[in-house]
């Protein structure tokens, strides 16, 4: 027995269209028929299939058990063993033990599913787990719009593949575009990274990534944080905007500014606009360094390889201070150079030149000074006294960190106050010593004060009382004492 029916429309609504093997009307409500055997609904372009149902002409709505299979689409379609559909508002409920619904490469499973048909949404609130390609969602509500293919999913999210798992409260997901955004604390795990938002954006498939808040990525052995991140994961590269802070932990090296990027790929990172490293070498010891642009390279160990440092640089560190227009470290060798301009600072002693390059280690402090072209030293000895020493070119040479001796060479030429101590333990000054050499020597003591000079190719010595000093030898062609630009403390680099 073949039972169907083709109910009258009314008004503003179709009715639900069905048929199968055996049926009768329900005793208590004639406006319910009971059909079984190879039951079928159709309903506004949905086929609906199921082992028995009751449909209910009054209220349009239709109620299917067991072998439950809804067919939305050529691609859509849902499997359950209990459904009620209502045909006025359009909406489809499933029960089962797992509800599928399958749409495309999409398949979502739930205890219960309900299905708007109106807006394409299909509900889930007592978790969901779905795969689209290589992706799995899992979270404890959510829905899915089947129309353009994306999930609103939220309340203990996981967004994961063989490679990555993502973490948040509230995703959404587009299985086109393998994007997905976040408004919500979210940590991205994958084999060489972890990133870490507030807001933002993944790819799945490009695993490219854009934070726009509570931004973070976590390397082995180093971290880029700012404002704003764009992290490409397959290529290693990170590039941060706003508040940037570049760690590399292998290099005990922190850098902070305003913009920055990080090429592990390539070994390489720099950070601009208010540009500044802090570097912990081996031995603990630190250099503070700011700029407006500063580059780092690591070799393939991730140890610091090269620092390099362009405009207004300003340097720290306990035992020197410096600052200059440009400045370069190369790590293996623990050689500085600075560049344009540069003025060193060591201990009561002012150094300049064209160029100024140091070797320095934290074992054995400063061991050697080249003041390249136009050198220039000098030290206070007072409010109004300077000992001074210039030439083209110097050399100052260090042993166990303090100066042993100097050279200058090239129309040497030297001012020095001689002081010693009075009955009082007083300093009081007892004359001054010039001269002019085509090169000079001095050897220094202990306390870094000169204790012999040697001259070179026909030397003009003279010494004078310091009231009969004559002027032009008093201020050097050249001098700038240059005390209060001079870096006292960390802070003071980022003051130009």
């Amino acid at each position: 027995m073949l039972l169907s029916a083709l109910q009258p429309l009314a008004v503003g609504q179709k009715l639900i269209e069905y048929q199968s093997g055996m049926g009768s009307r329900d005793p208590d409500n004639p406006n319910t028929w009971i059909l079984y055997q190879g039951v079928e609904a159709f309903h506004e372009g949905m086929l609906l299939t199921a082992d028995s149902a009751h449909f209910d002409m009054e209220a349009n709505s239709f109620t299917a058990y067991r072998n439950v299979e809804i067919t939305l689409t050529d691609t859509t379609f849902i499997f359950g063993n209990r459904l009620f559909y209502d045909g006025v508002e359009r909406v489809l409920n499933i029960w089962a033990d797992t509800v599928v619904l399958i749409d495309g490469k999409t398949i979502l499973k739930a205890n219960h599913l309900t299905y708007e048909r109106n807006e394409s949404l299909a509900y889930y609130d007592k978790w969901g787990y779905a795969t689209s390609g290589n992706q799995h969602l899992d979270s404890k509500q959510g829905y899915y719009n089947s129309a353009v293919k994306e999930f609103y999913i939220y309340d203990d999210v996981r967004l994961s593949d063989t490679t990555m798992l993502l973490l948040t409260d509230f995703l959404k997901y587009n299985t086109i575009s393998n994007i997905a955004h976040f408004e919500t604390p979210t940590v991205i795990y994958s084999d060489s990274s972890i990133i870490h938002s507030e807001n933002g954006e993944y790819n799945t498939d490009t695993r490219f990534a854009i934070s726009f808040k509570g931004s973070r990525v976590d390397n082995p052995g180093s971290m880029i944080a700012g404002d704003t991140i764009f992290y490409d994961e397959y290529f290693d590269y990170g590039r941060a905007m706003g508040h940037v802070v570049l760690v590399d932990s292998a290099s005990n090296i922190t850098c902070t500014g305003n913009f920055g990027e990080n090429n592990r790929a390539e070994r390489f990172s720099y950070v601009c606009d208010s540009a500044h490293v802090f570097y912990i070498d081996e031995y603990g010891d630190s250099l503070y360094m700011h700029a407006d642009t500063i580059f780092l390279t690591v070799d393939e160990d991730n140890h610091l390889k090269t620092i390099r440092a362009n405009n207004h640089v300003k340097l720290f560190r306990r035992d020197f201070q410096g600052m200059c227009d440009s400045a370069f470290y190369h790590a293996t060798d623990y050689l500085l150079t600075l560049f344009k301009k540069p003025v060193l600072w060591l201990e009561q002693y002012q150094f300049t030149a064209d160029t100024i390059e140091l070797v320095h280690d934290s074992v054995n402090g400063m061991r050697l000074a080249i003041l390249r072209t136009n050198c220039f030293s000098i030290q206070q000895v007072d409010r109004e006294r300077f000992n001074q020493l210039k030439g083209r070119y110097g050399t100052v040479f260090f042993k166990n960190g303090e100066p042993d001796y100097a050279d200058v060479f090239g129309n040497a030429q030297m001012v020095y106050y001689l002081t010693e101590l009075d009955d009082s333990m007083r300093t009081v000054l007892t004359g001054v010593n010039v001269g002019r050499g085509t090169d000079i020597r001095i050897y220094f003591d202990t306390l870094r004060k000169p204790t012999r000079v040697v001259t070179y190719g026909k030397p003009e010595l003279e010494a004078y009382p310091e009231d009969k000093l004559p002027e032009e030898w008093r201020r050097m062609p050249d001098f700038e004492w240059r005390s209060a630009s001079r870096p006292r403390k960390p802070e003071d680099v980022f003051v130009w």
